[in-house]
Formats: structure tokens, C-alpha cells, sequence
């Protein structure tokens, strides 16, 4: 393995064996459902809402992303529930339109500077890469660039998730390797997560800062080294907590 990305090392937090059987021995069960129809969409058409500066219909542009993901999965046999295929389409549209002026609202004046901009930098120490996308970067008249990243979600997240250390340190380790690749201050760089809310009557797309500090961004480093040793050393062990919610439990490949 010459690479981890966030996805990898959440992976290996909540159970070692389980990214033994995705990441080493490359069986992935999961292939998407109606959820990720529908987060896949909805990224896209954020991504082109802010790169695209022609008009076009925003709507239209969402229901032939959404169309174009439910093939895919259908392709291979995979199947959607359709009740809430038609509730997250109209949920969508909606949400299509709200999320630039909602970006606007949060940052009032801002210069896109990438969108799904791609990471793949040296992990100091270390003898891998960090690799991850970043959804969207802005910069504001105050010279901080701030990074953003869509979430899709049903009706929000509680205080507890927002401040949970593993969920945010996606966003810790982006901005660490952000200010490498582009030889930026750290101090110059903020870091956001945007809900998309599916089911929320208001304040349906909500963006807030997450912070992360050298200590933090030391933890997270350190659990990337602690990470990548113990896959060096073949080190894989059972979280039998997380069993219960783990597509391979009580399979041929976690007995």
C-alpha cells in the first residue's frame, strides 16, 4: 500500500481487521445504494455550481446526475429503494438551488480557487502518501483560503457529532496537506463542513468552521503513523463492538 486516504484510515480506526479485508485483501461488499445516489448527485452539481459560470438549470442538472447514478448501480445489480428514490429527488432540487446562495451568505465575498482538487503528498516520516479530494477552496479578501466540504445528511448533525474528533480530523488532515502542496501557513487556511439536509424545515444547508490547532493536527498525524505501522506490520485486529453494524460480519470473510 503506498497510499492512505481519510475513507482508509476512519476504516482502520473503527476496525483494523475490517480495512484488512477492504484494503489488503480488496473485497469491497458495499457498492452503494439509494444514499449515495443521491450524495454522489448533489456533490456533483455543487462542484459545477460554483466552476460553471454560465446559466444553466440547476434542477435539470441534479435530476440527470441522480438518473445517471441510479444506472450504475442498476448496472451491476444493485437495488434502490424507489419510495425514497422519488422523496430524495424532490429533496434534492431543493437543495440544488439553495447551496451557492448559502455559500455566498457564509463568506459574503470569496474567489473560488479549485473544486475536487486532488491530494497526493508525502506523509512526513513516513513512507506513503496522503491522497484525498477536497470538494471546494476559497479564498477572501482577508488572504484566508478556506476549505469546504459537502455533507449530505438527513436532517443535521447533533453538537457531539460535530465535534467528533474522528469526523474532524478529515478536515485536519486536509488542511496539513493543502498547506503542504501549496506551501501555505496553516494559520491562513480554515477548514468548514457544509451540511446538505435532506429532511430539515429550515437552515437546510449549514456550513461551520471546524478548527484544528498543532495539537490536533499532531493527533491526527500520529494516528496516521500508528495506522500505517500496524498495516506495515500485518497487525489486524477485531473491533467486535463495531460488529453489529459491519457488512461483513458473520460472512466467509469475518467469521
Amino acid at each position: 500500500m503506498s497510499h492512505i486516504s481519510y475513507s482508509a484510515l476512519k476504516n482502520w480506526a473503527e476496525c483494523s481487521y475490517k480495512h484488512k479485508i477492504m484494503y489488503v485483501d480488496g473485497i469491497k461488499k458495499f457498492k452503494g445504494n439509494t444514499y449515495t445516489i443521491f450524495g454522489t448527485a448533489l456533490h456533483s452539481t455543487c462542484e459545477k455550481l460554483v466552476t460553471d459560470t454560465s446559466t444553466f438549470d440547476v434542477e435539470r442538472y441534479f435530476l440527470e446526475c441522480f438518473r445517471d447514478e441510479k444506472n450504475k448501480l442498476e448496472e451491476i445489480g444493485v437495488e434502490v429503494n424507489s419510495k425514497l428514490m422519488l422523496e430524495m429527488i424532490d429533496q434534492g432540487r431543493r437543495l440544488s438551488k439553495l447551496a451557492l446562495p448559502a455559500l455566498k451568505k457564509y463568506f459574503k465575498n470569496f474567489e473560488v480557487v479549485s473544486a475536487e482538487e486532488d491530494i497526493f503528498e508525502p506523509i512526513e516520516t513516513e513512507e506513503h502518501d496522503f491522497k484525498g479530494f477536497i470538494d471546494l477552496v476559497v479564498k477572501t479578501p482577508d488572504g484566508k483560503y478556506h476549505i469546504i466540504d459537502w455533507k449530505t445528511c438527513t436532517w443535521g448533525w447533533d453538537s457531539k457529532k460535530k465535534s467528533d474528533r474522528m469526523i474532524t480530523y478529515q478536515l485536519t488532515l486536509y488542511k496539513h496537506f493543502y498547506a503542504k502542496k501549496h506551501d501555505i501557513d496553516p494559520s491562513n487556511i480554515e477548514t468548514h463542513f457544509a451540511l446538505l439536509k435532506r429532511t430539515a424545515k429550515k437552515n437546510e444547508v449549514e456550513f461551520f468552521r471546524v478548527t484544528s490547532g498543532k495539537k490536533k493536527t499532531d493527533n491526527a498525524l500520529n494516528l496516521l503513523s500508528k495506522a500505517l505501522y500496524n498495516i506495515k506490520n500485518e497487525r489486524f485486529i477485531k473491533n467486535r463492538l463495531a460488529c453489529g453494524r459491519c457488512e461483513f460480519f458473520k460472512t466467509e470473510y469475518c467469521i
